[in-house]
């Protein structure tokens, strides 16, 4: 099994800027596309970023040019720094991998983590 393990959300002020890390544990042997979902109360989960193995990257329109995900191969960790954030941000984030199996891929997801941003 493999466990994700968020962090660095918290309450920040509209225009401020917060850095989410996920770190990836367990039975890997290799990972191939990582990203970052969100869920506002009683919204619909959204897809906010990716970034695959090869460092390709993409990104939902309302978070272009404000939010960078990266990747850390080493640590297993995939990040979201999230910058100008605005009170149509807040949501609980949520991580998720794709891990390579000789058998096949398998996704796992991060426990969650809550971001909120005041006006």
């Amino acid at each position: 099994q493999v466990q994700l393990v968020e962090s660095g959300g918290g309450l920040v002020q509209a225009g401020g800027s917060l850095r989410l890390s996920c770190a990836a544990s367990g039975s890997i042997r290799s990972i191939s596309d990582m990203g970052w979902y969100r869920q506002a109360p009683e919204k619909a989960r959204e897809l906010v970023a990716t970034i695959t193995s090869g460092g390709s990257t993409n990104y939902v329109d309302s978070v272009k040019g404000r939010f960078t995900i990266s990747r850390d191969n080493a640590k297993n960790t995939v990040y979201l720094q999230m910058n100008s954030l605005k009170p149509e941000d807040t949501a609980v984030y949520y991580c998720n991998v794709i891990a390579v199996y000789p058998w096949g891929p398998s996704r796992y997801w991060g426990q969650g983590t809550q971001v909120t941003v005041s006006s």
